[in-house]
C-alpha cells in the first residue's frame, strides 16, 4: 500500500479585491471582486512505507500549505489525496492516530505543565496502555536525554529542550507517518545534531514513513534519500540525491595543499579548471564524466608536491539554487 498518495493536488485562497484610491476601505467591503492565490497548483507524487523524504522549496513554494493538507487542517481545492489509506480532511480523527506533526515555530506542548504532564495527557488522549507507555517513553529518554529536564515546566525549557519535547508527543503514540516541519530551525549543533539522530533512528528501526521539509541543507544530506523539490506550488525534482547532483551540478572541486616552496598556480590539468582560495589551496573543478577522480588523483600527484588533498562534492544549497534558476527541464 502507498502510504502517501498525492494526485494533481491543487490549494487557492481567495480574498476580496484590493481597492484604490478615495474611500478604497469603504469600497472594500461591499466589493465582489476577489483575487485567487494558488499556493498548490497541480502536485503528484507518492510516498512509499518506510520512506524518508525531503520536501523541500523557498519560502511561499507550498510546502506548509502541502502539509496542512496532508494533515487535514485544509481542504484542497481539487485533486486527490489519500494517506494511509484515508482521506485526511473527511477522516480527522481517526486520520490523526494515523500521523504525528512537528511543526518548528509551535508547539503542542502545555506551556504550563512539566514536560512529564504533558506526555501523560497525550497517553490518556491516545489510549495507550500503561507498560506500553513506559517502554517507549524509556527508549525516548535515553535516545535524547530527556532526565535532566522531564519535570521542567514546557515555558522554562530552552528551545532544543521543547523540540525534543515535541518530538515524543509527536511520535508517542507510534504512528506509521510524521510530517516535521523544520524541526531543527534554531537551534545550535549539539540539539540538531542529536535530533537527526532520534529521526533516523526512528525511521530505521520503526520503519516510519516521515516527510521532512526544511532549509537546513544538512537535514537533508544527513537523513533524506530521497527528496522533492517544488516552487509555485509545483514539483521542480523528485528523486534521489546524487542524480539531482549530478544533472545540475555535474562538477566536482579536488582540493590540492601543495608542499612548501610549491605555487599553487602551478597546479594544472588537462579537463580541470585551476583557481586558488583564500588558503592558498588549488581547486581543480573537473567533470567526472570527462576525467574521474582517481585518473585526476593520480595525475596530480605524479606532477606535484602536495601535502594533501580531497575531493568535494557540490553544496547542496548551491545545486538547489540552480535548479531554481534553470527550471527542470
Amino acid at each position: 500500500m502507498v502510504m502517501i498518495q498525492v494526485q494533481d493536488l491543487v490549494k487557492e485562497f481567495s480574498r476580496p479585491a484590493v481597492q484604490r484610491g478615495r474611500f478604497a476601505g469603504l469600497r472594500s467591503l461591499f466589493t465582489t471582486e476577489r483575487t485567487v492565490t494558488r499556493a498548490v497548483d497541480g502536485l503528484s507524487f507518492d510516498i512509499e512505507p518506510g520512506e524518508l523524504v525531503g520536501y523541500l522549496g523557498p519560502n511561499g513554494a507550498g510546502k506548509s500549505t502541502t502539509i496542512k493538507m496532508l494533515t487535514g487542517i485544509l481542504v484542497p481545492t481539487s485533486g486527490r489525496l489519500v494517506v494511509a489509506g484515508q482521506v485526511p480532511w473527511q477522516d480527522r480523527r481517526s486520520s490523526s492516530r494515523n500521523i504525528g506533526v512537528v511543526f518548528g515555530q509551535r508547539t503542542q506542548l502545555w506551556y504550563d505543565l512539566p514536560l512529564r504532564d504533558s506526555f501523560e495527557a497525550l497517553r490518556d488522549l491516545y489510549e495507550i496502555d500503561a507498560a506500553t507507555y513506559l517502554q517507549r517513553m524509556g527508549t525516548f529518554t535515553e535516545m535524547l536525554g530527556l532526565d535532566e529536564f522531564i519535570d521542567t515546566p514546557v515555558r522554562s525549557l530552552s528551545l532544543g529542550q521543547r523540540m525534543r519535547g515535541d518530538l515524543v508527543a509527536a511520535m508517542l503514540h507510534a504512528p506509521p507517518i510524521v510530517y516535521l516541519d523544520e524541526p531543527t530551525v534554531g537551534l545550535d549543533v549539539v540539539a540538531k545534531a542529536r535530533i537527526r539522530e532520534f529521526v533516523a533512528e526512528s525511521n530505521t528501526s520503526s520503519g516510519t514513513t516521515i516527510m521532512l521539509t526544511t532549509h537546513d541543507m544538512d537535514d537533508v544530506e544527513q537523513l533524506c534519500r530521497r527528496i522533492i523539490i517544488i516552487d509555485s506550488g509545483r514539483v521542480l525534482y523528485d528523486g534521489d540525491l546524487d542524480t539531482l547532483k549530478a544533472r545540475y551540478v555535474p562538477y566536482r572541486d579536488l582540493v590540492v595543499t601543495p608542499a612548501d616552496g610549491v605555487d599553487p598556480s602551478t597546479i594544472r590539468m588537462p579537463l580541470a579548471q585551476t583557481r586558488i582560495d583564500d588558503q592558498g589551496r588549488a581547486l581543480l573543478r573537473f567533470d567526472p564524466a570527462e576525467i574521474p577522480s582517481p585518473k585526476l588523483i593520480s595525475e596530480v600527484t605524479s606532477a606535484h608536491g602536495i601535502v594533501d588533498l580531497t575531493v568535494r562534492e557540490p553544496d547542496l544549497e548551491d545545486v538547489i539554487h540552480r535548479l531554481y534558476g534553470e527550471g527542470a527541464g
